[in-house]
């Protein structure tokens, strides 16, 4: 079967919107996880006219395969590790603790780096709206979803352009509902279903922060109807 190809995070982005245009939620907020799901956030957000802020969750990389996601770390420091972990012979605790602390140490920058242009958003009581430029393992997005769950948000809806069809169903229970695109069976890189799939930097995540990064107290006087 043929699968869409992007022309770009924006693109995909928008085209999120449309399944989510005119749907019932509660003060809603995007939460994007850094930092190639930024730019994804950032067109949910203007499209729904609703604010756009990140969820720190970092991957905890597999021994000698970097790209590999052996689970994934949340903000508050808890692991959750992907179902193949266990059979993996040079994985041991020593390894995912070590891990872990290097991947905690990258949330701390970025944790200063941008709320320094856009303070924690209140989620308690909101539809949260969870996104990525694609889902892989999932382990990133299963970590952000118990973290945004702990943090008492009313409706947690995960939504993003493509997606792995066993990892999205493994997300399933973990929210109220998923939007995704496509889910391809032939699926080996988030990457192979974008035209432009360059690295977005720092900087970007900041600037999109800054100009879409609205404080909840400011929240009806911006939103749109959707």
């Amino acid at each position: 079967m043929n699968h869409r190809t992007f022309t770009d995070r924006d693109e995909a982005g928008w085209m999120l919107v449309e399944r989510l245009r005119g749907q019932s939620l509660e003060k809603p907020v995007v939460l994007a996880i850094p930092r190639g799901g930024v730019e994804v956030g950032a067109a949910l957000a203007r499209g729904l006219g609703c604010e756009l802020d990140v969820v720190l969750s970092r991957k905890l990389r597999a021994p000698h395969q970097p790209e590999l996601a052996l689970g994934a770390v949340s903000e508050d420091g808890n692991v959750y590790l992907n179902h193949f972990a266990s059979a993996m012979t040079d994985v041991g605790d020593a390894y995912v603790e070590a891990e872990r602390q290097r991947q905690l140490v990258e949330i701390a920058r970025r944790r200063k780096m941008f709320r320094a242009v856009r303070p924690q958003a209140d989620v308690k009581d909101r539809t949260v709206i969870l996104t990525d430029d694609g889902i892989a393992t999932g382990a990133t997005m299963i970590a952000a979803l118990h973290t945004v769950r702990a943090a008492g948000a009313k409706q947690i809806i995960v939504a993003v352009p493509v997606g792995a069809p066993d990892r999205i169903d493994a997300i399933r229970p973990l929210c109220d509902r998923v939007v995704c695109l496509q889910e391809p069976e032939a699926f080996w890189a988030i990457g192979q279903f974008y035209r432009n799939f360059e690295q977005v930097e720092d900087e970007r995540v900041v600037e999109l922060l800054r100009d879409y990064g609205l404080p909840a107290t400011k929240w009806e006087r911006t939103a749109t109807a959707v």
